[in-house]
């Protein structure tokens, strides 16, 4: 994930100042490092990243290197693809300037972050990668990478997430994962997994490509695998745009005629942290280093069939809960890094949850009805992998059912209110299952969470399945493996309170490898192997002097002088 660009010694040794607080929500107006244009079924996304256009201070972004303010861009660039344009079967990938597709991550950029920030942002790149390039399966949207010029390091981790790779054929491009030789780093955002996993890549020509500074050129790189064509430069553009045409004629999906506009997000910044949104809040109790955040069911009752979904567009409850939650997520991780542990609450209507998934789950043919629930697939995603404590409180009046009931099975632990409370009139907790709950919303492990959860006995799964929709309280969920915990009220706060100072003095450290440990139980994946080499390689090879310290080579990168070396095996 590196760039070609200069980094002076000073410049990367500088940590960055503190930013301010880092925005996920962004729309096209605002874009300043891509730009899009749409001819029916086909779609270009160009790359053409501003210069001055970094996030932090302290760097350029030269040769389209990108930080993860490019990133955040691109991501919206998917979510608006699936949602506003679905007639588009094919989008090509390329670059907005001559002679390079994109120098991958800014080094300046990675020198001087905080290895906190070094994470969450190789975090956030991997999950935008795989929502493109999960797009064919799920929304018959094709990603082409048209690679002219040099593709190297991060910038060939983003066409090796594309369905299909074009290479023109000339002396000047190449695709290229340089970090061990240039920066004695790792490609951070999948690269090497998906060369061998993906691309099926012969292990001793993996070996040799990601060795090589220059990278491979031409029909070796097609013959190596690392590029599914290799095109004269003469036709390259007619080449490009017959691929995407042929892709977009074969696809077998009904295109539908527009989309729905992502409108922006209701959402409230408060002085003390706390963000307020339509569905979503965000309260913060540093002294105790802890988030909660709290869901509210519907407002009203669903729609009445899917022409009346499409009319209400991003205000349909289940979408506009889902993207609150996903931007609060992402909030958490990158602005608020010394919150360790998430309480994740909820209050509402558990049957009106259901009611809504119902006309989604009734209607999963319909493109819309099935954008909202992939999207809830990813949103999950992004909770198991998100590298904090979390624990689901179930209290009475919650309404735990359905998608949101998925959260019970992505939290560490989880605690639940049994029989009433005195002077608590709210209904009395319970949990509610659907037949989402069994297949809709999988881990990354391909699993569903209950699957995942009783991995050991199956036959709980098949007993939970029994009991859709019916309001399962306290005893009863306890019985079915499906919480942790449940205390009446008169142990209820003295035992949550206890957990909760107990987990805050934990180290952090230990924390994150334990609960990425516990989570991703069952068979592996190229996804999961992408997330559990990163949290490895990227809190110990990152740490490593022989990367970052004041002679290692991200800092000595582009002055001429090469890294020095630790040179003891560990």
């Amino acid at each position: 994930m590196s760039d070609t660009s200069t980094v002076s010694q000073d410049s990367a040794a500088a940590t960055h100042a503190a930013p301010g607080r880092i925005d996920f929500q962004t729309d096209p107006s605002r874009y300043r490092h891509w730009r899009v244009e749409h001819d029916g079924p086909v779609a270009q996304v160009f790359m053409d990243v501003d210069e001055k256009g970094g996030l932090f201070p302290g760097y350029e972004l030269k040769l389209n290197s990108y930080d993860l303010g490019v990133d955040i861009e691109l991501n919206d660039i998917v979510q608006r693809m699936r949602f506003e344009h679905p007639e588009v079967r094919a989008v090509v990938m390329r670059s907005g300037k001559e002679r390079v597709f994109c120098a991958g991550a800014n080094i300046r950029m990675l020198g001087g972050a905080s290895h906190v920030h070094k994470v969450n942002f190789c975090k956030f790149t991997n999950e935008t990668r795989n929502a493109y390039e999960a797009a064919a399966e799920e929304s018959g949207q094709t990603w082409i990478a048209a690679v002219q010029g040099s593709c190297a390091g991060g910038g060939y981790e983003l066409a090796l997430a594309c369905n299909h790779i074009v290479l023109t054929d000339d002396s000047t491009s190449s695709v290229s994962l340089p970090e061990i030789p240039l920066l004695a780093v790792l490609p951070g955002t999948g690269g090497l997994t998906r060369v061998t996993d993906k691309r099926r890549v012969r292990r001793d020509l993996a070996d040799v490509f990601c060795t090589m500074e220059e990278g491979v050129k031409g029909r070796r790189a097609r013959d190596w695998g690392l590029v599914d064509e290799v095109v004269p430069n003469s036709r390259f553009d007619e080449a490009v745009a017959e691929r995407a045409r042929a892709i977009a004629d074969a696809s077998s999906r009904a295109a539908p005629r527009k989309g729905i506009a992502l409108t922006p997000l209701e959402r409230q910044f408060n002085e003390d942290g706390s963000v307020g949104y339509s569905l979503v809040e965000v309260t913060l109790d540093r002294a105790a280093r802890r988030a909660t955040i709290l869901l509210k069911g519907p407002e009203a009752a669903p729609p009445a069939d899917m022409a009346a979904l499409e009319a209400e567009g991003a205000r349909f409850y289940l979408l506009r809960l889902a993207r609150e939650l996903d931007d609060a997520i992402l909030h958490l991780r990158l602005n608020e890094t010394e919150l360790g542990l998430i309480v994740l609450r909820s209050q509402g209507d558990g049957a009106a949850v259901l009611a809504h998934e119902a006309l989604l789950l009734q209607n999963a043919e319909h493109w819309l009805a099935n954008e909202i629930l992939h999207y809830w697939k990813r949103v999950m995603k992004r909770l198991d992998v998100t590298a904090r404590s979390l624990v689901a409180v179930i209290e009475h009046g919650s309404c735990f059912a359905g998608p949101l009931a998925e959260i019970l099975w992505a939290a560490d632990r989880s605690y639940m209110m049994e029989d009433e409370f005195e002077g608590d009139n709210r209904p009395v907790a319970a949990i509610r299952l659907s037949p989402g709950n069994f297949g809709r919303y999988p881990m990354a492990n391909g699993l569903t969470r209950l699957q995942t959860r009783f991995l050991g006995v199956p036959e709980a799964v098949e007993a939970a399945e029994e009991q859709l929709g019916t309001p399962l309280e306290a005893e009863a969920a306890r019985e079915m493996g499906l919480i942790t915990f449940a205390h009446d009220d008169i142990d209820w706060e003295d035992e949550l309170r206890i957990f909760l100072e107990e987990r805050a003095s934990f180290s952090p450290d230990a924390l994150t490898g334990m609960e990425a440990n516990l989570r991703f139980a069952g068979p592996e994946t190229m996804e999961t192997r992408i997330f559990g080499r990163l949290t490895a390689w990227q809190n110990w090879i990152f740490q490593r002097p022989n990367a970052v310290g004041t002679e290692g080579s991200l800092q000595r990168y582009g002055t001429g002088r090469r890294g020095e070396f630790d040179m003891r095996r560990v």
